[in-house]
């Protein structure tokens, strides 16, 4: 079964990691699907990945641009409803962290991961829930983290756009519910990516997984599932919610 046949769903940040494994996942379950890249290293990566896409029988294409910045962001929906004829689905995915302890931490290290992190979010919703509303219907989904309900000592600036996006999120899902379009975060845990790499072997990775129930980290195709949760009607009834992917790490 095939939650999202012909459904248009828009990726931020889907190079790599978490951003790639959403993009597949909602390919394989028949979405067309559009997602950015932000740098000239990550092209290459990106144009595997719309092949890959594309192989899967849907329509896809990459876009080069910069979620942080609003016109950048207009550009590319507005090519994306010009090239795929509306915006079903919108996953706001992308992210950075530059971490550091506050006395450290510069005014723009904190600039940087809030315009990227939260701005985004704010630039893409905007942007898509015009579509939406025409449509009358969609289902907007950002990428929150576990350190935005817990905090973690050395990452302020993290912390705070991830809980930034929770208090969005559930002020979007109650501005929007009454024209059908639903907007949830997911806040994952520890996953397995390129940037957690260093956290997979030695005496750091048995600590953190000691703290987590399940006594794992997640894998990118745990977070895949939950935003094809969010974003198929298994879930038309939900809507401003955080639903955590971390193992148990934090309840």
């Amino acid at each position: 079964m095939r939650l999202l046949e012909n459904k248009v769903v828009i990726v931020t940040g889907a190079a790599r990691g978490i951003g790639e494994g959403v993009a597949l996942k909602m390919a394989e379950h028949g979405a067309h699907v559009a997602f950015t890249y932000v740098s000239e290293s990550s092209a290459e990566k990106a144009k595997a990945l719309e092949e890959k896409l594309v192989s899967l029988g849907i329509k896809a294409k990459a876009y080069r641009s910069n979620a942080g910045e609003f016109s950048e962001c207009e550009s590319f929906v507005s090519d994306v409803v010009k090239e795929f004829g509306s915006v079903d689905v919108c996953v706001n995915n992308a992210g950075i962290s530059k971490d550091n302890l506050l006395l450290r931490m510069t005014p723009e290290q904190w600039d940087d991961v809030m315009n990227i992190n939260l701005k985004s979010v704010f630039n893409m919703t905007k942007l898509v829930i015009r579509p939406m509303m025409k449509a009358k219907s969609g289902s907007i989904i950002n990428m929150s983290s576990v350190i935005g309900l817990m905090g973690n000592a050395g990452q302020g600036s993290y912390a705070a756009s991830k809980a930034g996006i929770i208090g969005f999120t559930k002020s979007v899902a109650k501005e929007l519910g009454s024209r059908n379009i639903r907007c949830n975060a997911i806040a994952p845990g520890f996953v397995e990516t390129d940037m957690t790499s260093y956290l997979k072997e030695g005496e750091q990775a048995e600590k953190y997984k000691a703290g987590i129930p399940l006594g794992k980290f997640a894998t990118t195709e745990d977070i895949a599932n939950a935003t094809l949760f969010l974003a198929s009607d298994l879930s038309g009834y939900i809507t401003g919610q955080v639903l955590s992917v971390d193992g148990g790490l934090y309840m």
